[in-house]
Order: structure tokens, then sequence, then C-alpha cells
């Protein structure tokens, strides 16, 4: 099974199209995909750059995956082959995106690497996110740009995507604001958010009821 020293010997070795990653992506990529090896994921990639990363994805999930890439470029149609699909359109396009999921169905993972503008990324994450799977993973990268002001960055402007994500921890825990916060469908369908250098990533899964219990002799 490809691990993570497999995938970033993929990147380093890479002799077909492109590849464009920040070092530091890999592991975090192998912490949260890993366990989609070999298994029939729907993987959406938000921007297609020059096609190499959606090999990447390819060798990596293995025959059963299929990759989809996103891009507001008509010429990325030709990155297609086996195992990968292009459709264009904007990510910010509510219309675009339901026409993919009604095409795709619930990605597994959506990796968004796209504009990396933050009302675009706003955008897409709004729209998509409730519709990954119940057991998905939703990854936003290159979020160095919600601190620059010609992607509508600025540190503590509440309109980048980092804001939203600090507000959506709170809604992660509404469950324990005694009133404070009502739970939401984020709060009930989202295990785990994750912050790392330009990155966060979303882990959805299904609760369990949550308490406490105290076991074994006092």
């Amino acid at each position: 099974m490809e691990d993570a020293l497999n995938l970033w010997a993929s990147f380093l070795t890479n002799d077909g199209r492109l590849i464009h990653k920040w070092k530091h992506y890999f592991p975090i990529y192998e912490r949260h995909f890993r366990d989609f090896v070999y298994k029939p994921v729907t993987f959406i990639e938000i921007g297609c750059g020059r096609g190499g990363s959606l090999q990447m994805w390819k060798r990596y999930f293995g025959p059963h995956a299929r990759i989809v890439g996103i891009d507001i470029l008509p010429e990325c149609k030709e990155f297609e082959e086996d195992q990968i699909e292009i459709r264009i359109g904007a990510q910010q396009d509510r219309q675009f995106l339901e026409n993919v999921i009604a095409e795709f169905g619930a990605p597994d993972i959506v990796l968004d690497d796209g504009s990396h503008v933050m009302s675009q990324v706003i955008a897409s994450f709004q729209f998509l996110y409730p519709r990954v799977a119940k057991n998905g993973i939703y990854m936003v990268e290159d979020l160095h740009t919600a601190y620059w002001e010609e992607y509508e960055g600025g540190l503590r402007k509440p309109t980048t995507f980092i804001e939203l994500s600090k507000n959506l921890l709170d809604e992660l825990n509404a469950d324990h604001s005694r009133g404070a916060l009502t739970p939401t469908e984020f709060t009930r369908t989202t295990l785990s958010m994750h912050f790392y250098d330009s990155v966060t990533v979303f882990e959805k899964g299904v609760h369990t009821k949550k308490w406490a219990p105290q076991i074994g002799k006092p």
C-alpha cells in the first residue's frame, strides 16, 4: 500500500505533468488521506494547475479511485485520462458545483487548491462541505493567502477562511456552550478540525451519544 514515503517519492520522481506543492503538505496528505487508498474514493481537486497533481492522486489512491478536477480554464480538459475527469467552471458557482455533485455523487475528499481568493474559497466550502460523504474529508490548502490583501485576506479580517474556521471551532463545540450556541448540522456531522501551516482540514463523521461515564471502583 502507498505510504508517506511513496507519496513523497512519487512527487520527487515525477516525470509526468508538472506538480507544484509545498513539501510540508505531504505528511498532512498522508495523515488524512491514507485510509482511502485502494478504495473506490471520489476525490475532487479544485484547481488543476498543470495536471500533475491529478496524476499523483490517481497513483496514490489506486485503480478504484475516481479523480475529478475542477478549473475555470478550458484547456485543463486535456488533462483527462483513465480515472481522471475534468469539469470546467468557477469554484464559487453554486449551479456548476451542483451539477458536479449530481454527476459524481457525494465526494469522499475535497481538496481546495483553486483560486485561493477568500470569497471563492468560502463559497466552495459552504456549498460542498454539507455534501461531502459522512466520513469524508475537506481540506483547504495555501491558506497563507488568508493574510494577503490581493486575495481578499488580512490579519483577523472577518471575511477570510481562517476567521470562518475559528468561528466553526466554536460551532464544533456548540453542545457544550450551555445554550450560547445552537448546535448546527456542522456540529452534528463534524468530528474534528485540524490546523497546520497554510492548511485546514475538516473530518466528517457520525456522532455517538456524548457522555462521560465513570467506570471502575471509586
